[in-house]
Parts: structure tokens; sequence; C-alpha cells
């Protein structure tokens, strides 16, 4: 910075400029409460159909997201263009001191600007000084010289710093989007600098893996983790070390510990971690360098990358590098979708059965995750990473031959438990371990997704649709890590289940904001989906827990607002025992079947998996002011409304009496004895259940319902649901005989 442009700098503009972003961001800030009050907060309610379901409520949910993102945008520019400016001010007025008390009688020193950032300092020469015969006038004042030209430079440099960056980083934050605002938000000038500073600081060290010891990792990793959601140091780091230089580096790194052990491995999974989130923050930027990186990223997929030591010509493929640092944070939609269909379309050129030999073959020393896994198969790190990101993952299984085939590989592949993850995300509009974000209404696109799944697992005899020899049809699909997830979305959909089983004209029973309560299609693919996924522990386990906080929303959402239904409260409580024993029934018929050939092996698991989703299930019941809010996956946030206006508390409840209810009490002397007394056992905990929801219901909302009467009618319509439930079975599967 030129000396004269801060000694005399006019900086009233500059304030101006701060005044009027003070002014937008306090409107912006009425918008954004505008927005997410009325406009999102009045869709959220609505009961949309057709186009609007889709495109009008997603139009206004990211509009209310931008307001919220040019609010976020303004404050960090008015934050940075005010704490500027006071710097600025501070140093010209530091300026203007030293150069008031340099001049001054007793110095008599001149300073004079003379451009592109130098300047001068001279003593005025007086005749007296010449005849000091010391001449130690002389060398006092050239030390004032001295000291004056330091002086003035340390203020200059601060000046141009506090300029540049300010500068720069404002440049980088307008660069963030194309369209739209940028999240980013900052404080001040100095920490939207120290994000840059360190982005370069830890870019310029990864490019020099082997120089980095345990320390230095330790490091990084605490930079790293303090910086990991932060828009500029992601941006700033992804694009320093380049898409090949962000490849290089993981492979050095994995190949280096590998076999690490103890605090070592534990330094390794942070750097993994907070590498992986680092990227994904970094993937939503929209600069044209980010860009460049996320296209010249995918491009590298084929690349062989070995470490810098290794003999070893086979070192690993970016598919494999780019995927191991998917496992954490959520990457920008369209950068995973662009990824996802290359490697999708890899992965199916392959086959089903041969997807190993692609990936996995050959590559035996190859180890790229510190944690579960190897890294070697690049569709596992993919679904993890569509697990986080749902509208990526709905894009992923929108193809019903994609699904299919992802599917099928699970039989020969490990890659089962990180499919089921990024189903469930693609089904429930739900991220993969976020449990803060109220679920949306499902899509007909999601509906659809869940539908070709049940049809999947449906499929019976040998192979199916899906090819699977040897195995009943689809159902073997439940064995291969799949189990657990599938009961996650059972629950999910028992709104649509419920309405599937119970046929035409059971909308204003069964209550839903699905875009397409209907979309499941037939019944018996229902039926042989919830059957099959009964079969494990943890699949039964998500489909009670999800029909029983189903049901229990249910009939306190009827019996607090008698509107819903144009009918008595008896009708309702009779339609929805009998539901509840419908599916609860082929659940209890299923695992006595499959009892009649194992016993009861899975009894311990089936209790460890109940106990661990009811765990769960209750962090997402805490969460909610106005209401009880239950997840997706159990059946809850996927009625929206329905739990909404006050009610709730019953279903909150649910889980710690489903638990105690459901859980197995033990084996019997024989398969067949044992399964029907669990068999009995159940069907009776499903009326007590529905029973205990009623009275509950009934004393909270002071309903006029006698208590002995609806207990009996309840328990008949369970007993007639569960008894209708076997017949379903026998119409849909081939049955063991007792």
């Amino acid at each position: 910075m030129d000396l004269d442009a801060l000694r005399y700098g006019d900086f009233s503009k500059l304030g101006e400029a701060v005044t009027d972003w003070e002014q937008m961001t306090k409107k912006l800030a009425d918008l954004q409460k505008d927005a997410e009050e009325k406009l999102k907060a009045k869709a959220d309610k609505a009961k949309w159909a057709g186009v609007n379901a889709t495109v009008t409520r997603e139009f206004i949910t990211k509009t209310a997201a931008e307001f919220a993102d040019a609010h976020t945008q303004a404050d960090s520019i008015t934050k940075i263009l005010k704490d500027t400016r006071g710097e600025l001010i501070s140093y010209r007025t530091q300026l203007n001191e030293a150069i008031t008390r340099a001049t001054a009688t007793q110095q008599h020193l001149t300073v004079v600007d003379t451009g592109g950032g130098t300047f001068t300092v001279a003593g005025n020469t007086r005749p007296d000084w010449a005849s000091d015969p010391s001449g130690k006038t002389g060398a006092t004042d050239q030390k004032a010289v001295d000291d004056l030209s330091k002086e003035i430079e340390g203020i200059l440099t601060k000046a141009t710093e506090s300029d540049t960056t300010a500068a720069n980083v404002l440049k980088l934050l307008v660069d963030q989007v194309k369209y739209g605002f940028a999240d980013a938000s900052y404080a001040d000038r100095d920490s939207a600098a120290k994000a840059v500073a360190a982005a370069e600081k830890l870019a310029k060290m990864a490019k020099n893996p082997a120089d980095m010891s345990l320390d230095d990792i330790a490091a990084f990793n605490r930079t790293m983790e303090l910086y990991n959601d932060d828009p500029l140091f992601a941006e700033q780091f992804a694009t320093r070390l380049g898409p090949k230089g962000t490849l290089q580096f993981w492979t050095e790194m994995a190949s280096a510990h590998a076999g690490a052990r103890g605090s070592e491995v534990d330094t390794m999974k942070d750097l993994q971690k907070n590498l992986s989130l680092t990227l994904a923050t970094a993937s939503f930027s929209d600069s044209d360098a980010m860009q460049d990186w996320k296209k010249d990223l995918v491009a590298e997929r084929n690349t062989n990358f070995r470490a810098a030591n290794s003999t070893n010509p086979v070192g690993a493929l970016g598919a494999q590098v780019i995927s191991s640092l998917m496992r954490e944070g959520q990457y920008d939609t369209e950068f995973l979708d662009d990824y996802r269909e290359k490697i999708f379309k890899a992965d199916k050129g392959a086959g089903d059965s041969s997807t190993d030999d692609l990936w996995v073959k050959g590559y035996d020393g190859l180890d790229l995750v510190f944690g579960d896994g190897t890294g070697r198969d690049p569709l596992e790190g993919l679904f993890e990473g569509l697990s986080h990101n749902p509208e990526a993952a709905t894009h992923a299984f929108e193809s019903k031959s994609d699904l299919n085939h992802m599917l099928g590989t699970t039989l020969h592949t490990e890659r089962g438990e990180s499919l089921g993850r990024a189903l469930e995300a693609a089904v429930t509009g739900v991220a993969n371990g976020d449990s803060t974000s109220v679920a949306p209404p499902h899509s007909a696109a999601q509906v659809e997704i869940m539908a070709n799944v049940m049809e999947a697992v449906a499929q019976p005899g040998e192979g199916g649709i899906m090819g699977i020899a040897g195995t009943e049809g689809g159902s073997g699909l439940v064995s291969t890590g799949l189990g657990d997830s599938f009961g996650n979305m059972a629950a999910a959909y028992m709104p649509e289940i419920s309405q599937t089983l119970a046929g035409e004209g059971s909308e204003s029973i069964f209550l839903t904001n699905s875009d397409d309560p209907e979309g499941l299609g037939k019944v018996r693919d229902v039926v042989r989906f919830l059957s099959a996924v009964s079969e494990d522990p943890s699949g039964r386990a998500g489909i009670v827990l999800g029909e029983g906080i189903y049901t229990s929303g249910l009939i306190e959402s009827h019996l607090a607002d008698p509107s819903l239904f144009d009918g008595p409260d008896e009708q309702v409580l009779e339609r929805i025992g009998k539901n509840a024993g419908i599916i609860e029934g082929i659940v209890g018929h299923s695992v006595a079947d499959d009892e009649v050939r194992t016993a009861v092996e899975s009894e311990q698991s089936y209790n460890d998996a109940l106990k661990a989703k009811g765990d769960f299930a209750k962090t997402w019941i805490a969460v909610g002011v106005t209401f009880v809010e239950v997840p997706q996956a159990y059946g809850g946030a996927a009625m929206g409304a329905v739990v909404g206006g006050g009610v709730g508390a019953i279903a909150g409840g649910a889980v710690d009496h489903l638990l105690e209810g459901q859980k197995m009490n033990g084996a019997r002397d024989g398969a067949l004895y044992s399964s029907a007394g669990d068999l009995y056992d159940s069907r009776n905990s499903v009326s007590k259940h529905t029973q205990w929801a009623a009275q509950e219901s009934i004393d909270r909302y002071q309903v006029n319902l006698p208590k002995e009467g609806t207990d009996a009618l309840i328990g008949n319509a369970v007993t007639e649901g569960w008894d209708a439930s076997s017949e379903f079975l026998s119409n849909t599967k081939e049955r063991p005989h007792a």
C-alpha cells in the first residue's frame, strides 16, 4: 500500500458501504424470518398434490434456504468490510502520529512517498550539524531515520495485509456460488483470512507427505478439524493441492501407515474423517477452480496411484481412493451424480456376480480405510457418500435397472450394509446419522424406489428377477446385510403400507402426507417383503417399532381431532386395531414359520436389535418443541402433520411400552411349541399396546368412550387382523407345514 494512500485516505466511502450493507443485512434477516416462519412453515403443513407436491414445494423450500444464505453472506460481507475499515483507520492514525512525532522540531525528519509502495525518510540538513566535532548528532539522527523507517514499514505492511486479505476473502466468498448466495459465515476479516492462510499451509504440507511425521499429522489434523466445515478453507485446500495431488496424498498416507496400531491408527482415522469432511465442504463451491477440480478428480478414476516408495506396479485405482474419502460428510449432489453415473456404469458392465473381479481381485495389498473394510470396492464408499445426501441417493436408485443390479451384487460382495444405508436415505429423505432434521414427505420418486425394492425382495422361486440361484427369490437379499435397513425402510413406510393392506378408501384413517400413498404396488409384494424382512432380527425390530409408533400416533391424532374421519371413533379404532394385527401378524407368523425350521437361534439377536433401535428412537423423540418428533425410520416423522399440532405424547411413550411388550422371553422345549407360544405372546402384546395407546389418548383428550368396551373392540380387531395375516401369507408365498 502506498504511504500517501493510507496517510490521506478518505474512508468515508467505505463507511457508507458498511452502512448500506448493515441495512441490507437487517432487511435480509427480516426476509429470512418471513420465509422460514410464513412461507416454508405453511408449505410444510400444506397438503400438496400433483405437480405442486414436487415442483412448488421444492421451490419454496429452496427459496427459503436462499434467503437464509443471502442473509449469512450479507452478514459476513458487512462484518469483513466493517472490520477492515476499522483496521485501516487505526493504521492511518498510527502512521500520521508517527510522522507528526518524527517531523517535530527535535528530530527534523522528512517522510516522502516515492510510489509503488516505497517511501524515504531523511533528516533535514542544518549548517551547525557539520561543525559538531563529536559526530554524535549525525549518528543520532541516522538512528532516528532508521527507527522511523522501520515503524512506518511495519504499519504499511499490516495495512497492506488487511487491505489485500479483505479483497481476497471477499472475492473468494462471492465466487463460492455462480447463482444465489454462499452460506459461509465469518465474524471479521481476520477469521476469514486465517482460514485461507491455514488452507495454504496444509496444502503445502500435503504436497510433501513423506516429510510429515506423526506429530506433523497430528497438527495437520487439529487444524483440519477446526476448519473442515469452513467453505473458504475447504475450497482453497482442495484447489491448491489439486485433484491428482489430493488422491496421491491419501495414497501416500495409507501406504506409509499401513498396519497402524494404537494411537497411530486413531490418528489416521481422524485424518481420513477430517479430509473427507473437508473435501465434502469444498465440493459445494462453484468457483471456476473448484469446478475444474471436481471434473478432473472424476477423470482420475481409472488412474493407477502408487506410493512413491512402492515396488508394486499395481497401486490403487483413482476410484478406490476417491470413494475411500467419501465415507464422511455430505458431498454436493451434482458431483455425486456425475461420479456415481460413471462408477455404476463400470460396475454394471462387470455383471452382478463379477464386480469383485473388477474392483477387488488383484488389489490384495490395498488398504485405504483405517477402520471397517479395505476400500477396495469403491461402491462401498460411494454408498456411504450417498447415505449422507438423500437427494443424490434418490437420483442413484431411480433407475430400476441400476437398483436391481446393485441389490443383486450384494450376494457376491460385502457392500450390503453400505447399500442399505444409501437406500434408507433414498426412500426416507433423511441422511444417515442425522437426528435433527424433520423428515420430508415421501416424494413420488421415493415411493417408486421403495416399491421396486419391495418387488425385488418379494420375488418367489429360484432366481426371480434378481437371478439368485438356490434361494427363495429375492428374500435371499435380506441375509446380505440389508435386513436392518429394510426394517427401517418398512417402518418409514407404515402409512403407505397400511393404506395398501387396508385397500381403497382407507386414506381418511391411515393418515399420511406422502405424495403417492398408493404407490407401493401389489399387496402381494408388500406382504412378502414384510415376511422376508421379519426373518432378520434387526429387520423385524424395525417393523415392530415403526408399526407400534405409527399406530399410537394415529390413535392419538384421531381421538384428539375427530374431524379427521367422518365417522364414529369406534370405527377408527377398529380399523387401526385390525391393521396392527395384520402387520404384526405377518411378522409373527413369518418368524414362527422360520422357527419351525431353525428353532429360536435369533432370540437374543432380536432382543438386542429391539433395544438398540428403541434407544435410538428415544433420541429422536426428545427432539421437538411443540410436538413429539419420531424419526422417519420408525414411522413417526413420516406422518408429518399427523403427529403435529400439539399431539404426539402417546407416540413418545410408545417406545418403552413396545420394548417391554414385544421382547421375546426365552426358548421353549421345542420349535413348534416355541413358535406357538411366541406367536400368541406377540399377538397379545399388539393388543395390549394398541389398547394402551387408546386408553392414554382417551384420558388425555377426555374422549367419551368406555374403557372395557374399547379394550374389547380393539382386542377383537387385532385378533381379526392377526388371523387374516396368516391368510395373507398363505396366498402370497409357500409356507412350511407344522
